[in-house]
């Protein structure tokens, strides 16, 4: 009898360090979304002040293609920095999990795509790359953004 005693209140010692350690888990990822461990900005700084302006842009001149080489160059430049916010979303801790991994990483290699297809004005490439790109960006938002 006393055995089971101690069986029982080991038990539910356990499962309230399980909870426990639920909780903490889930409150350092959700800080982890909204800031990094040692950097002041946000992700809603990052994607207001990095991603949607570029992301816009680049969008914008991708739809009827650059017109001349300033918007050549204003397309490298998008696709340049959005390929520096890939790596910005995964340092410093703000990484919560593997949807964010995984977009993180389709943002770094399709943008670098985009800028490799815009270098040699390649408009059908810079498109497809573009497009994946911003799928991947929107299953993140989904998972995401509240």
């Amino acid at each position: 009898m006393r055995s089971w005693k101690v069986l029982i209140g080991r038990s539910a010692v356990g499962v309230a360090a399980l909870a426990i350690a639920a909780l903490v888990l889930s409150q350092t990822a959700e800080g982890q979304k909204t800031k990094g461990k040692t950097r002041p900005a946000t992700t809603k700084h990052l994607m207001s002040g990095i991603c949607f302006p570029n992301c816009g842009s680049l969008g914008k001149l991708l739809k009827d293609g650059p017109a001349d080489d300033k918007g050549w160059t204003t397309a490298a430049r998008n696709a340049a920095l959005l390929n520096e916010l890939s790596y910005i979303l995964m340092d410093d801790g703000r990484c919560p999990d593997k949807d964010w991994a995984n977009a993180a990483k389709t943002l770094r290699g399709c943008s670098a795509k985009v800028a490799e297809a815009v270098a040699a004005k390649d408009l059908d490439a810079a498109r497809g790359a573009f497009k994946k790109m911003t799928e991947a960006c929107s299953a993140c938002h989904k998972a995401h953004k509240s």
